[in-house]
């Protein structure tokens, strides 16, 4: 079982991650979802496509996107959609 923890607080659990470059991307419905906070921010990877973020919020912390997915992503990382990677000191193990 694979979890993501972020200020003391566990955000996401499965068994069903898929590890693309190292980060694990959650199934969207493993993710704590009242802690995630839509966010204008999007970056774009070559082979994968337009990255989508989300902030996470727990208690009064927010971490800015600290979260990221795929929407629509690139037939070579297909794997990924409908999932969540995290970051920015999110522990993921």
């Amino acid at each position: 079982m694979i979890e993501a923890w972020w200020n003391d607080t566990l955000i996401a659990r499965s068994d069903d991650t898929v590890v693309v470059e190292g980060n694990h991307y959650f199934p969207a419905d493993a993710v704590d979802a009242s802690i995630l906070k839509p966010s204008d921010t999007t970056s774009v990877c070559p082979w994968k496509g337009i990255a989508h973020y989300y902030s996470l919020a727990v208690g009064d912390a927010e971490n800015r996107d600290a979260a990221w997915y795929y929407p629509d992503p690139k037939p070579d990382a297909e794997s990924i959609r409908g999932r969540i990677a995290f970051w920015k000191g999110v522990k993921v193990g």
